[in-house]
């Protein structure tokens, strides 16, 4: 059930939790790299279905930046403070802040970097169980 894609280094993968060489269904929380804390607030199989949703609050320090990546479902993000820079492929570079919201398509590469002060974000994801949550895009 694992799907064994390789990947290590995606900061996406351990800011949020999990290692990339895992999948949802089987994924244990790997310890984060310095300047991220991450909380798993929930997570739930969607009965009948391959996929599942995760709940996640995440904070970033100041300056950090989030790799390039992609997710094997939707994306969806509320920063609840700080701000930084959204980089999605096909889209212009997009500024947010605080009480503002964004959702990254399946598979569509995307980053963040993180702007001068620490940024905390509640994240949903709905992504296929069996898949790793994130995996490294190429620049």
């Amino acid at each position: 059930m694992l799907n064994r894609r390789g990947f290590v280094s995606c900061a996406i993968c351990t800011a949020v939790g999990f290692a990339a060489t895992e999948a949802m269904g089987q994924a244990a929380p790997a310890a984060a790299p310095q300047g991220v804390s991450r909380k798993v607030l929930s997570k739930t199989d969607l009965t009948g279905t391959n996929y599942v949703t995760v709940l996640m609050e995440v904070e970033f320090d100041a300056g950090f930046k989030v790799a390039r990546h992609t997710h094997p479902g939707i994306e969806s993000g509320f920063l609840m403070s700080g701000g930084g820079v959204l980089s999605v492929k096909g889209q212009p570079d997009r500024t947010l802040g605080a009480n503002e919201g964004f959702q990254i398509p399946v598979e569509v590469p995307h980053a963040f970097q993180v702007g001068g002060e620490k940024t905390r974000l509640a994240i949903t994801y709905v992504v296929d169980k069996d898949k790793p949550l994130a995996s490294p895009a190429p620049e």
